[in-house]
């Protein structure tokens, strides 16, 4: 089997067939995207976003996101999903040595990521690319229909 990993920079039918496809593997709560946001995510300068294909059909994706910080250039890894039919053929790998390859060639200093506890594989598989885990807590706030006041009246 040969997996080949590209730059996705057209919302192309079967990108967005597959992201529909893939996306619900990752996430019970994300919206489904249509051609007009697959096309914004597509080209917004921070990210690039990888596709993994067998035998031409698009089996898996993974986002890199690099932005600058005061303490140098960043890059976080999002969104890595493989279709439950293909997983365990080193599919996720490809996709995750492709973007720290990515990272390295833009000058990144450091490239996070996070992983749920429950999904196994997944983290022995950053693991033996090269994570570390960090001590660290993870905090989240979302603003879908929340007031947000920081302090200002």
């Amino acid at each position: 089997m040969s997996v080949e990993i590209e730059i996705v920079r057209e919302a192309s039918n079967d990108v967005v067939a597959a992201l529909g496809q893939l996306l619900p593997q990752l996430s019970t709560t994300a919206k489904a995207l249509d051609r007009e946001a697959v096309g914004r995510l597509l080209t917004f300068e921070a990210n690039t976003v990888l596709v993994a294909r067998v035998q031409g059909r698009i089996v898996g994706t993974l986002t890199l996101v690099i932005f600058p910080l005061p303490s140098g250039l960043r890059a976080r890894v999002e969104d890595v999903v493989v279709d439950k039919a293909a997983r365990g053929q080193g599919i996720a790998a490809a996709l995750t040595d492709e973007a720290l390859a990515l990272a390295r060639k833009s000058g990144v200093r450091t490239v996070d990521l996070t992983s749920r506890p429950s999904r196994e594989a997944a983290n022995r598989l950053y693991e033996r690319a090269g994570f570390q885990r960090r001590e660290s807590i993870v905090y989240r706030f979302t603003l879908d229909g929340q007031k947000v006041n920081a302090g200002v009246p």
